[in-house]
């Protein structure tokens, strides 16, 4: 195992730097190959790793790569942390990543900057794999900041484009803002542990007071909603759709907006400490899923639906670590990587059918065009609408149970967000694949078209694990269950809900309802209809006008004080001191010039009279 991790992150790094070097001479199928052949040896390497992890007895092996940081009390070694969580992340992201990486061998064919893209995607998952990987949260750190800029280079990856530009310049900053609360939460570690390691810090927890524990807890929370795209700093998540669907699919899947919830998760020897901090994680998590719900309904844009349910789906994750179940909120990340892959390169395969269009209202009618991306897509739908048997049923069940145990207002809230889930799911999939041929208006030239293999062969596979998902955490299964693989993890700061076979059955027939009752008020609403001014609020459509808010209260502000700051202070202050300051000395070298006569006699009496001063001073001095 010690010679094997290290390449999980090594691997992707190495494609990175080869194609950097090479590229120029390397042509477009082979730089795919490379780059997605590296992330599969990578998997490769992780799969060993978990066998070899499975035969351990501690599940839980440090491979020091070498000294990093030794600053007086501060040492930082470069190692990797080997356990379970480590290890199950950085499973789904290796598989998922090289299924799109394979995707975008043919979805980014003929683009000219096409070795470019791999360069980003090959950085971006090494950068994932080294946040998960880490055994300290200084290289946690840099595997977070390295998916933030390797984010805003994919995002803005149209960059000619003035909302590709935007959008890559607003996911940056927003992340910026998140990266505050990591940074503090790392400060007071160190001020009262004297360590940055993870188990040095699960070892000290003793020493953390219930004030800093929950100080630290709410600053991780807040590197968590800008991570992963929760209330007050979700809505830059929805415009980073200008980046390429791949993109889309490996930033929202299974990589960068799971961070934040597998920090959360990673801490929760400190999320025990503070029972106010985790209520206030589960509050913001159940209300980002509901609003972030809310607004998918009214979306036209068939990415930015997409978005907003990754939103939602991410909220169900929190709200599941708030409550301590943290088993749940893995299971949910992991399916959750299955079906909104699949959703996310299934949308790219309609998209490219139709040369490009992502207007819903200009789809319709296409399942009989799409013979492959059709079937995989539906079930994409069914798993993530949290109908049974799919693996969505599973995991958003063993979220709700758990929250059912621990809060009932936000299970509640949970419900009620199934609902609108599997309703603007249903919406979506009515709009595209079912009703009249609305497309023909866009497509003028030919019909649409079955995606090449490279592209369908992924969605294939990433429904099949859609459908067979649940198996890995079934609530009766005795074999292997990921809850019981995690929990070495979590210790006993994770309760799992005790509850009664008959309340379990009666929890997960609401949830099956929840899923009925939104199926049939979306085919019962759209089946027959494009547009509805009833069921699609301007208030909704325009994401709650969250964006006009902060506009109003902090762009236009900051705006009025830049430009203040820029005529008033700039101008007159700053210049105005410096100028003033020139003239001064200006002033000061004519009133001196005018000494500066040049008449020899004038030097020579200045000098007598001097020499007399002074010969007057010391005989006075005398005296």
């Amino acid at each position: 195992m010690l010679h094997i991790a290290p390449l999980i992150m090594i691997l992707p790094l190495a494609g990175f730097l080869f194609v950097l070097i090479n590229g120029r001479s390397l042509g477009n199928k082979l730089v795919g190959l490379i780059g997605t052949g590296v992330v599969g040896l990578s998997f490769v390497a992780t799969v060993i790793t978990f066998l070899l992890l499975l035969h351990d007895h501690s599940r839980q092996v440090t491979v020091n790569l070498f000294t990093w940081i030794s600053v007086d009390t501060l040492h930082v070694p470069a190692a990797i942390l080997i356990d379970p969580l480590s290890i199950t992340m950085s499973l789904f992201v290796t598989g998922i990543s090289t299924l799109i990486h394979w995707y975008s061998t043919a979805y980014m064919e003929g683009e000219k900057d096409f070795r470019k893209f791999f360069l980003y995607l090959n950085l971006f998952v090494f950068s994932m794999l080294t946040l998960v990987l880490a055994n300290n949260l200084v290289l946690t750190f840099v595997g977070w900041e390295g998916v933030g800029v390797c984010s805003y280079w994919l995002v803005s990856f149209y960059f000619d484009r003035d909302a590709a530009a935007s959008a890559g310049k607003k996911a940056f900053i927003y992340n910026r803002i998140g990266d505050i609360g990591l940074l503090l939460a790392m400060f007071l570690l160190f001020e009262h542990t004297h360590t940055l390691t993870y188990l040095g810090i699960f070892s000290s927890t003793s020493l953390l007071s219930p004030t800093i524990a929950t100080l630290v807890v709410l600053s991780l929370l807040l590197a968590a909603t800008g991570k992963s795209a929760q209330i007050p700093l979700f809505n830059w998540l929805p415009d980073a759709m200008e980046g390429p669907t791949p993109v889309s699919a490996l930033i929202h899947a299974a990589t960068m907006v799971t961070a934040g919830v597998y920090l959360l998760v990673r801490m929760s020897p400190v999320l025990a400490l503070s029972s106010s901090g985790r209520m206030t994680i589960a509050i913001i998590g159940g209300v980002t899923a509901f609003v972030a719900a809310t607004i998918a309904t009214a979306q036209k844009d068939i990415k930015k639906v997409l978005a907003f349910s990754t939103v939602s789906q991410i909220g169900y994750m929190v709200l599941a670590v708030g409550v301590g179940a943290y088993g749940a909120a893995i299971f949910l990340m992991v399916s959750h990587a299955f079906f909104k892959a699949l959703l996310f390169l299934g949308s790219g395969s309609v998209i490219h059918s139709l040369g490009g269009e992502q207007d819903m209202r200009k789809m319709g009618g296409l399942a009989k065009w799409l013979p492959l991306t059709f079937p995989t897509f539906l079930i994409g739908w069914l798993t993530i609408s949290g109908v049974p048997p799919f693996a969505g049923f599973w995991s958003k069940g063993d979220v709700l149970t758990n929250v059912f145990a621990h809060n009932k207002p936000l299970w509640v809230l949970g419900i009620l967000t199934a609902i609108l889930t599997a309703y603007y799911m249903s919406r979506l999939f009515v709009l595209t694949f079912r009703g009249s041929e609305r497309f023909r208006e866009v497509t003028h030239q030919h019909d649409p078209h079955e995606s090449p293999i490279a592209m369908t062969a992924p969605l294939l596979i990433l429904a099949a694990l859609s459908v067979l998902g649940g198996a890995l955490d079934l609530p009766w299964a005795h074999g292997f269950s990921l809850t019981h693989f995690l929990a070495p993890t979590f210790g006993d700061v994770a309760p799992s809900a005790a509850q009664s076979t008959v309340l379990q059955t009666g929890l997960a027939l609401v949830d099956v309802a929840a899923a009925a009752i939104g199926l049939f008020a979306a085919f019962t609403i759209w089946r027959n209809r494009v547009e509805s001014t009833t069921f699609e609020k301007p208030f909704f459509e325009h994401v709650w006008y969250w964006d006009d808010a902060y506009d109003a209260t902090i762009g236009r502000p900051l705006e009025h004080v830049a430009q203040f700051s820029n005529d008033v202070v700039e101008d007159r202050v700053i210049d105005g001191a410096v100028e003033g300051l020139g003239a001064s000395v200006r002033r000061s070298g004519e009133g001196m010039r005018k000494l500066q006569a040049g008449m020899v006699r004038q030097y020579a009496l200045a000098m007598v009279l001097g020499v007399t001063v002074i010969v007057v001073y010391l005989v006075g001095r005398v005296r």
